[in-house]
């Protein structure tokens, strides 16, 4: 199942000039940071250790500068972005949901750089408001050093649950683990901790719990009280 896609027209390799363009969009950001702010972190992060290492910081100045609206001036990181795409090759990439399981699917063909400013400038199509919480996820890919896979899903995300459930509609899940009937109204810090110590009581161990899966399920129910709290604040 298709959960974000980000389509990037760049100059081909043996081109004398470097531009830049975008293609389909699918972006959702909701709940924040949404498989498409998670996709357009993770391009970034997949790419950051090819960049230069003197133009790291302009990368993060633009990306501020996006976020607040600012006019860009062209070109920018050697790159011209613009609107024709004509004569111009495609990077694909893709969020791809199977069962929970959450996968990266990056088709590059052209240079690491065109990557991360068709990254940054997709976050230019988002609303204001969704713009203001996918920058600070473009800002931490860049500093990410590590594979691309679960545990840069979990950084990015801010949380330690990496389930496509779980990041789709955490609240919704985080009210099935505790046991709150579906569609019940957000519950308050002394009912989510009373319901988690229930919960806690029947899964452990020395209380009858199957010892094999008590661990996924202590992390699950400390992970859902984390978001419902969380969401209170």
């Amino acid at each position: 199942m298709l959960l974000a896609e980000l389509e990037v027209w760049h100059t081909r390799a043996l081109a004398p000039t470097r531009r830049l363009s975008l293609g389909n969009l699918v972006l959702p950001v909701d709940p924040a940071p949404g498989f498409g702010g998670l996709l357009l972190g993770a391009v970034v992060a997949g790419h950051v250790a090819e960049l230069p290492d003197e133009l790291v910081p302009d990368v993060h100045r633009l990306i501020d500068q996006v976020d607040r609206d600012r006019r860009v001036v062209q070109p920018r990181l050697r790159h011209r972005f613009q609107v024709d795409r004509h004569g111009l090759a495609l990077s694909t990439h893709r969020l791809v949901g199977t069962g929970e399981e959450l996968t990266f699917d990056f088709h590059t063909k052209g240079t690491a750089m065109a990557q991360v400013l068709g990254a940054i400038y997709a976050m230019e199509r988002l609303q204001e408001s969704s713009r203001h919480v996918v920058a600070p996820v473009l800002h931490k890919a860049m500093r990410w050093h590590g594979p691309v896979g679960k545990p840069l899903i979990a950084h990015l995300a801010g949380a330690s649950a990496t389930a496509l459930t779980t990041l789709a509609d955490p609240r919704a899940w985080a009210l099935d683990v505790l046991g709150f009937p579906p569609g019940a109204a957000l519950p308050g810090k002394k009912e989510v901790t009373a319901q988690f110590r229930a919960k806690m009581r029947t899964v452990h161990p020395d209380h009858g719990g199957d010892l094999t899966q008590a661990s996924t399920a202590v992390f699950e129910l400390a992970e859902a009280r984390k978001i419902l709290t969380e969401l209170r604040t």
